[in-house]
Protein backbone atom coordinates (compact mmCIF):
# COMPACT_ATOMS: atom_id res chain seq x y z
CA UNK A 1 0.00 0.00 0.00
CA UNK A 2 1.61 3.12 -1.00
CA UNK A 3 2.23 5.83 1.30
CA UNK A 4 0.25 9.49 1.24
CA UNK A 5 0.28 12.54 2.79
CA UNK A 6 -3.03 13.13 5.75
CA UNK A 7 -3.36 15.83 8.17
CA UNK A 8 -5.98 14.65 10.67
CA UNK A 9 -9.40 16.31 10.85
CA UNK A 10 -9.63 15.96 15.03
CA UNK A 11 -5.44 16.99 15.93
CA UNK A 12 -4.40 19.26 12.58
CA UNK A 13 -1.69 16.71 12.58
CA UNK A 14 0.53 16.14 9.11
CA UNK A 15 2.04 12.91 8.70
CA UNK A 16 3.18 10.73 6.02
CA UNK A 17 0.81 7.28 6.46
CA UNK A 18 2.14 4.22 6.25
CA UNK A 19 0.40 0.41 6.06
CA UNK A 20 0.42 -0.19 9.69
CA UNK A 21 -1.79 2.84 10.02
CA UNK A 22 -4.67 2.51 6.95
CA UNK A 23 -6.57 0.38 5.63
CA UNK A 24 -8.44 0.20 2.16
CA UNK A 25 -10.28 -2.50 0.39
CA UNK A 26 -12.61 -1.86 -2.51
CA UNK A 27 -15.53 -5.11 -3.25
CA UNK A 28 -17.76 -5.48 -6.33
CA UNK A 29 -21.23 -5.56 -5.21
CA UNK A 30 -23.13 -8.40 -7.34
CA UNK A 31 -26.33 -7.44 -7.41
CA UNK A 32 -28.85 -7.89 -10.41
CA UNK A 33 -27.47 -4.11 -12.14
CA UNK A 34 -29.31 -1.25 -11.25
CA UNK A 35 -29.16 2.03 -13.31
CA UNK A 36 -26.09 2.85 -11.99
CA UNK A 37 -24.83 -0.36 -13.80
CA UNK A 38 -21.80 -2.24 -11.86
CA UNK A 39 -20.59 -0.97 -8.70
CA UNK A 40 -18.64 -1.50 -5.72
CA UNK A 41 -18.07 -0.32 -2.37
CA UNK A 42 -14.54 1.29 -1.49
CA UNK A 43 -13.79 1.46 2.27
CA UNK A 44 -11.17 3.84 3.47
CA UNK A 45 -9.81 3.98 6.96
CA UNK A 46 -7.15 5.74 8.76
CA UNK A 47 -5.89 6.00 12.50
CA UNK A 48 -3.93 9.21 13.35
CA UNK A 49 -0.41 8.13 13.84
CA UNK A 50 -0.37 11.02 16.58
CA UNK A 51 0.24 9.49 19.53
CA UNK A 52 -1.67 12.13 21.45
CA UNK A 53 -4.52 11.70 18.84
CA UNK A 54 -4.99 7.94 17.72
CA UNK A 55 -8.56 8.84 16.66
CA UNK A 56 -10.28 6.90 13.64
CA UNK A 57 -10.81 8.77 10.19
CA UNK A 58 -13.61 6.41 7.68
CA UNK A 59 -14.83 7.14 4.54
CA UNK A 60 -17.16 4.99 2.39
CA UNK A 61 -17.12 5.32 -1.25
CA UNK A 62 -20.06 3.94 -3.55
CA UNK A 63 -18.18 3.79 -7.46
CA UNK A 64 -18.65 2.04 -10.70
CA UNK A 65 -16.92 -1.80 -11.20
CA UNK A 66 -15.18 -2.00 -13.88
CA UNK A 67 -13.10 -4.86 -15.63
CA UNK A 68 -9.12 -4.62 -16.39
CA UNK A 69 -8.08 -6.19 -18.72
CA UNK A 70 -6.96 -9.26 -16.59
CA UNK A 71 -10.96 -9.52 -16.36
CA UNK A 72 -10.75 -8.72 -13.01
CA UNK A 73 -12.95 -6.28 -11.48
CA UNK A 74 -11.74 -3.42 -9.91
CA UNK A 75 -12.64 0.89 -9.85
CA UNK A 76 -12.16 3.95 -10.74
CA UNK A 77 -11.18 6.51 -9.04
CA UNK A 78 -13.06 9.39 -10.93
CA UNK A 79 -16.32 7.37 -11.17
CA UNK A 80 -17.68 7.86 -7.61
CA UNK A 81 -21.20 7.73 -7.64
CA UNK A 82 -21.60 9.04 -3.45
CA UNK A 83 -19.41 9.14 -0.40
CA UNK A 84 -20.03 8.79 3.49
CA UNK A 85 -17.60 10.77 5.55
CA UNK A 86 -18.56 8.13 8.46
CA UNK A 87 -15.53 9.72 10.99
CA UNK A 88 -15.65 12.19 11.96
CA UNK A 89 -18.91 13.21 10.63
CA UNK A 90 -17.65 15.77 8.46
CA UNK A 91 -14.40 17.40 6.60
CA UNK A 92 -14.58 19.97 9.21
CA UNK A 93 -11.21 20.96 10.77
CA UNK A 94 -11.25 21.16 14.59
CA UNK A 95 -11.18 25.43 15.87
CA UNK A 96 -9.74 26.34 18.59
CA UNK A 97 -11.06 26.79 21.71
CA UNK A 98 -10.70 30.52 22.08
CA UNK A 99 -12.98 30.71 18.42
CA UNK A 100 -16.64 32.28 19.70
CA UNK A 101 -19.19 29.43 20.34
CA UNK A 102 -21.84 30.41 17.58
CA UNK A 103 -18.88 31.14 14.97
CA UNK A 104 -17.65 27.42 15.87
CA UNK A 105 -21.32 26.29 15.45
CA UNK A 106 -22.84 27.64 12.29
CA UNK A 107 -18.88 26.66 10.98
CA UNK A 108 -19.55 22.78 11.80
CA UNK A 109 -23.16 22.53 11.22
CA UNK A 110 -21.98 23.92 7.26
CA UNK A 111 -19.72 20.80 6.99
CA UNK A 112 -22.54 18.56 8.23
CA UNK A 113 -24.96 19.44 5.26
CA UNK A 114 -22.18 20.64 3.11
CA UNK A 115 -23.61 17.48 0.75
CA UNK A 116 -26.90 17.04 1.59
CA UNK A 117 -28.10 20.56 0.91
CA UNK A 118 -25.10 22.64 -0.86
CA UNK A 119 -27.48 25.61 -0.41
CA UNK A 120 -27.76 25.32 3.43
CA UNK A 121 -24.35 24.86 3.71
CA UNK A 122 -23.79 28.36 2.23
CA UNK A 123 -26.37 30.20 3.86
CA UNK A 124 -25.04 28.92 7.20
CA UNK A 125 -21.30 29.73 5.89
CA UNK A 126 -22.91 33.35 5.26
CA UNK A 127 -23.93 33.45 8.92
CA UNK A 128 -20.62 32.05 10.57
CA UNK A 129 -18.95 35.04 8.35
CA UNK A 130 -21.36 37.12 9.89
CA UNK A 131 -20.21 36.37 13.29
CA UNK A 132 -17.20 36.64 12.65
CA UNK A 133 -17.13 39.83 11.22
CA UNK A 134 -18.61 41.12 14.18
CA UNK A 135 -17.01 39.49 16.74
CA UNK A 136 -13.79 40.31 15.32
CA UNK A 137 -13.94 43.45 13.88
CA UNK A 138 -16.82 44.76 16.56
CA UNK A 139 -18.85 46.18 13.85
CA UNK A 140 -22.96 45.02 13.90
CA UNK A 141 -24.82 46.86 10.89
CA UNK A 142 -28.49 45.85 10.01
CA UNK A 143 -26.98 44.17 6.60
CA UNK A 144 -24.19 41.92 6.19
CA UNK A 145 -23.64 43.71 2.79
CA UNK A 146 -23.22 46.51 5.26
CA UNK A 147 -20.56 45.13 7.53
CA UNK A 148 -18.51 44.32 4.72
CA UNK A 149 -18.41 47.28 2.79
CA UNK A 150 -16.99 48.81 6.40
CA UNK A 151 -13.88 46.48 6.31
CA UNK A 152 -13.18 46.85 3.34
CA UNK A 153 -10.42 49.58 4.45
CA UNK A 154 -9.20 46.63 7.02
CA UNK A 155 -8.69 43.54 5.07
CA UNK A 156 -6.38 42.87 1.52
CA UNK A 157 -8.63 43.59 -1.50
CA UNK A 158 -8.47 39.74 -2.69
CA UNK A 159 -9.49 38.77 0.48
CA UNK A 160 -12.34 41.59 0.63
CA UNK A 161 -13.77 40.13 -2.82
CA UNK A 162 -13.78 36.84 -1.61
CA UNK A 163 -15.53 37.87 1.24
CA UNK A 164 -18.26 39.82 -0.71
CA UNK A 165 -18.39 36.63 -2.84
CA UNK A 166 -19.96 34.59 0.34
CA UNK A 167 -22.32 36.83 0.75
CA UNK A 168 -23.48 36.71 -2.73
CA UNK A 169 -23.63 33.17 -2.74
CA UNK A 170 -25.02 32.32 0.58
CA UNK A 171 -27.80 34.87 -0.87
CA UNK A 172 -28.91 31.75 -2.79
CA UNK A 173 -30.06 30.10 0.42
CA UNK A 174 -31.31 32.78 2.02
CA UNK A 175 -33.13 34.68 -0.04
CA UNK A 176 -35.56 33.77 -2.89
CA UNK A 177 -34.78 35.62 -6.45
CA UNK A 178 -37.51 38.04 -6.86
CA UNK A 179 -38.43 35.83 -10.33
CA UNK A 180 -39.25 32.36 -8.71
CA UNK A 181 -38.88 31.16 -12.39
CA UNK A 182 -35.14 31.92 -12.23
CA UNK A 183 -33.10 29.04 -10.53
CA UNK A 184 -29.95 30.17 -9.27
CA UNK A 185 -28.43 27.01 -7.69
CA UNK A 186 -24.97 26.14 -5.88
CA UNK A 187 -23.70 23.62 -7.29
CA UNK A 188 -21.72 20.56 -5.68
CA UNK A 189 -18.03 21.91 -4.67
CA UNK A 190 -19.35 25.43 -4.38
CA UNK A 191 -19.73 25.57 -1.01
CA UNK A 192 -17.00 23.69 -0.35
CA UNK A 193 -14.82 26.52 -1.82
CA UNK A 194 -17.13 28.95 1.02
CA UNK A 195 -15.88 26.65 3.86
CA UNK A 196 -12.49 26.58 3.09
CA UNK A 197 -12.36 30.98 3.15
CA UNK A 198 -14.01 30.60 6.39
CA UNK A 199 -11.33 28.20 7.30
CA UNK A 200 -8.88 30.42 5.82
CA UNK A 201 -10.26 33.53 7.47
CA UNK A 202 -10.07 31.79 11.46
CA UNK A 203 -6.37 31.13 10.36
CA UNK A 204 -5.33 34.80 9.18
CA UNK A 205 -7.05 36.31 11.78
CA UNK A 206 -8.33 34.50 14.96
CA UNK A 207 -5.32 31.95 15.46
CA UNK A 208 -2.54 34.63 13.98
CA UNK A 209 -3.71 36.75 16.39
CA UNK A 210 -3.79 34.47 19.38
CA UNK A 211 -0.10 33.58 18.15
CA UNK A 212 0.99 37.38 18.06
CA UNK A 213 -0.75 37.76 21.57
CA UNK A 214 1.18 34.76 22.93
CA UNK A 215 4.42 35.96 21.59
CA UNK A 216 3.67 39.28 23.04
CA UNK A 217 3.00 37.41 26.65
CA UNK A 218 6.16 35.51 27.00
CA UNK A 219 8.05 38.73 25.95
CA UNK A 220 6.45 40.75 29.05
CA UNK A 221 6.59 37.39 30.86
CA UNK A 222 10.71 37.38 30.16
CA UNK A 223 11.11 41.53 30.46
CA UNK A 224 9.44 40.92 34.22
CA UNK A 225 11.37 38.06 35.12
CA UNK A 226 15.02 40.00 34.55
CA UNK A 227 13.40 42.51 36.07
CA UNK A 228 12.89 40.97 39.79
CA UNK A 229 15.89 38.91 38.99
CA UNK A 230 17.53 42.26 39.09
CA UNK A 231 15.92 43.56 42.27
CA UNK A 232 16.22 40.08 43.70
CA UNK A 233 20.35 40.47 43.09
CA UNK A 234 20.68 44.34 44.61
CA UNK A 235 18.90 43.10 47.58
Amino acid sequence: MSNNNFKCKYCSHHSTITSPDQFSHWEQIVINESKHGSIGFHLYAITCPNPDCKKLTLKVLLTDAVRNQSTDWNWKAKQVHQEWQLLPESEAIVLPEYIPEPVQQDYYEACRIRDLSPKASATLARRCLQGMIRDFFGISKNRLKDEIDAIEDKVEADVFAAIDAVRNVGNIGAHMEKDINLIIDVEPNEEKLLIELIEQLVEDWYVSRKGKQDRLSKITALAKSKEDQKKNEAN
